[in-house]
């Protein structure tokens, strides 16, 4: 068979199995959307065997075959060609899936979608005790799963694999105990400042259905694509897509926290332009998905941070705002509201954390998913240990469960691993704007005259485009020319931290 047949039926096969999944993220996002709560179990039915087959398609024999092919063709000597790219990236992950019985991916599956409604119901009580048992199970499964991918070192390793290739729990836990030695003085000296920024302007009568239509409003001057996206309510905010031109939206609303909508309203913008930038002649394939975890966190953080908590974001921005709001804005001068969106505190919800602390809250998940998963944490101890490590680590103390150990959905979807690419997404964020700054110019004036598109052209070229084609180091050195380093990041902070609180 010529390389060119090989590759199509690589092509045709991966395009289907791409539909599939497509579907099964359109039930995903109809499940923590829409779907009556009496519905739960038979979804969990319809996801395990969706799930199952997947992964039967994605172990098939032939498309090993295929693979083989591809992989020895000169054709796949350059590893950023398309069938160089497509040869790789779907080997590894094909020799990483047919490790895993289909029997473990339906239950997987099948406990993920019962575990949701569980963590749900029990946020809501804040009652962790009738959490435990889904938890303990799916932490069992990833177990399971870390196994049969086998590791090196330790069982994460095999877990955060699948959300950033090539990185190991060592690597990514002296990177964040990095960051966390920088970051802890800095927070240190904000709270010592004796400074006080104006946050009550933010906790004022916004009513949803205004913050929803300004949300929507914010998201498409962005350039977000509403002809190809929605924007829904769900407990805890997510980007999910049912194919290349249906990506879905969704944040939470709080009629006396305008931060907590709109700013989840921007983040998950910022995974909806990468989804829309990528290529759908490559749906399905390697050259038109997303690099990593990392990669995509950096897209959501750098809209939501580095673009919409700017200070030029907001002198294009602040007009708008007053006429949405025009009783809660009234006396409220551009520089207190940029002050109030950039409150800098120890705080306990990591999704409404500032710039300064957020990473602070990733170091707390890191440790604890990492010592479940190596068995050196129970699940049972969890809450304690929860706040014993906000207490040390991020400077607060929940409360409550539904302030603490409850308030995140990854672990009841068995998302082990997850959880750093939010931290790495911070700092490749950083260091990418600060290119896209020094290749486009001032790209705050740019955005107080509500000039976005230049940015998303440039991210659009830069990485949207390249789909698998380099690694996530690769992709920052060939667009910094540097490795990835906490500097650019640490130096934002500084300098916007710094000139609010006077440091």
């Amino acid at each position: 068979m010529s390389v060119a047949n090989t590759f199509e039926k690589v092509r045709a096969h991966a395009r289907e199995t791409a539909l599939l999944s497509s579907i099964s993220g359109l039930v995903e996002w109809d499940e923590q959307t829409h779907m009556p709560p009496a519905g739960a179990a038979w979804r969990a039915e319809q996801q395990a065997y969706l799930a199952g087959v997947i992964h039967r398609r994605s172990t098939a024999p032939e498309l090993g075959d295929w693979l083989a092919e591809l992989s020895a063709a000169d054709e796949s000597a350059d590893p950023e060609s398309d069938i160089g790219c497509v040869a790789r990236e779907m080997t590894r992950v094909y020799h990483r899936l047919t490790k895993l019985p289909g029997e473990l991916v339906e239950e997987v599956a099948r406990v993920a979608s019962q575990s949701h409604h569980a963590w749900a119901a029990a946020r809501k009580a804040d009652d962790f005790a009738t959490f435990r048992p889904s938890l303990e199970r799916m932490l069992e499964l990833q177990r399971q799963r870390a196994a049969a991918f086998g590791y090196n070192g330790s069982p994460y390793d095999a877990l955060l694999d699948e959300y950033e290739p090539g990185e190991t729990g060592d690597s990514v836990g002296a990177a964040l105990a990095a960051l966390r030695d920088q970051l802890t003085p800095l927070v240190q000296q904000i709270v010592q400042s004796g400074v006080t920024a104006p946050s009550e302007l933010t906790q004022r009568s916004f009513p949803v259905q205004q913050q929803v239509a300004f949300g929507k409003v914010a998201a498409a001057a962005v350039g977000f694509d509403f002809q190809a996206g929605s924007l829904d309510v769900t407990p805890h905010p997510f980007c999910g897509g049912a194919g290349p031109r249906d990506i879905r939206l969704t944040t939470r609303y709080n009629e006396h926290d305008f931060v907590d909508g709109f700013f989840s309203i921007l983040h998950e913008t910022g995974h909806g332009l990468y989804e829309q930038g990528l290529s759908e002649k490559w749906f399905g394939l390697p050259p038109g998905t997303a690099i990593s975890l990392g990669i995509h966190e950096s897209q959501s953080r750098m809209w939501e941070n580095l673009v919409g908590r700017s200070r030029g974001f907001w002198q294009h921005f602040f007009a708008p705002l007053c006429a949405a709001f025009p009783t809660s804005m009234k006396g409220v001068d551009p520089d207190q509201w940029w002050f109030a969106i950039n409150e800098a505190k120890p705080s306990l919800i990591r999704v409404d954390s500032d710039e300064a602390t957020y990473n602070l809250h990733v170091v707390v998940r890191y440790e604890l998913e990492r010592a479940m998963i190596e068995g050196d944490l129970a699940v049972a101890d969890l809450p304690g240990a929860w706040n014993e490590a906000y207490t040390r680590i991020v400077g607060a103390t929940p409360a409550n469960d539904a302030q603490g150990c409850l308030q995140d959905v990854h672990w009841s979807m068995g998302a082990f691993g997850y959880f750093p690419t939010y931290a790495l997404g911070n700092l490749y964020a950083a260091q990418l704007f600060e290119q896209a700054e020094s290749d486009l110019g001032d790209l705050g004036a740019r955005f107080a005259r509500g000039e976005f598109a230049p940015l998303l052209d440039w991210l659009r070229t830069k990485i949207h485009s390249v789909g698998q084609r380099v690694s996530a180091a690769q992709l920052v050195e060939q667009i910094t020319g540097k490795p990835l380093s906490a500097e650019p990041l640490m130096a934002h902070l500084r300098t916007k931290f710094g000139g609010l609180y006077g440091l």
